[in-house]
């Protein structure tokens, strides 16, 4: 009788193996590409690459690629704004609503700056901080004195404004950091 049982157990060890085998063979072929299994043919993994699953990082974590010492930083994929001390001490973070017309990354300073003004949009703003021109179009920080973030639409489509707007308390914010001669560094 032993026999028998011990055949019957490894019947169903071999059966419970083969089912495991084919369930995790069907998991594999549902997971989205770059979430395991093998590369596709041809493909090598770079040199110093985890195959670890990367962790996405936060969206208010300073840019690496943002420069050095006290500066104003600016993401245009993030829609954020940094305002960094010489100390590399983040002093305040915040998202911005981007202009029609964006600047070329790079480095630039704050050049002129206005208390109050009307906007190129129409809107009255205030805390202006300008840093940059492109074809014509002056860039810079602005807070709409009503308060509202998103910039009023432009009257005719083909009108190309340059005022990336900030709330009134983010606008206080840089009107404090961000003076003449201040490092301004734009990322992707």
């Amino acid at each position: 009788m032993a026999a028998s049982s011990s055949g019957i157990v490894a019947g169903l060890t071999a059966a419970a193996l083969a089912t495991v085998g084919y369930l995790a063979h069907q998991a594999a072929q549902t997971l989205p590409a770059g979430l395991g299994g093998a590369a596709p043919a041809g493909v090598t993994p770079a040199a110093g690459t985890s195959k670890a699953p990367q962790v996405r990082k936060d969206p208010a974590a300073l840019p690496g690629d943002s420069g050095k010492g006290a500066r104003v930083v600016y993401s245009l994929r993030g829609d954020r704004v940094w305002l960094v001390a010489a100390d590399e001490a983040v002093s305040r973070t915040f998202e911005v609503d981007p202009s029609t017309v964006d600047p070329a990354p790079g480095s630039y300073s704050v050049t002129s700056r206005s208390n109050t003004v009307t906007g190129s949009d129409g809107v009255p703003v205030e805390h202006v901080v300008r840093f940059a021109t492109v074809d014509g179009v002056v860039i810079g920080f602005s807070a709409a004195v009503d308060g509202s973030t998103a910039p009023a639409p432009a009257p005719t489509p083909k009108v190309r404004t340059g005022g990336i707007r900030e709330s009134r308390a983010d606008g206080d914010a840089m009107w404090t950091f961000a003076t003449i001669g201040r490092k301004v560094v734009v990322v992707r």
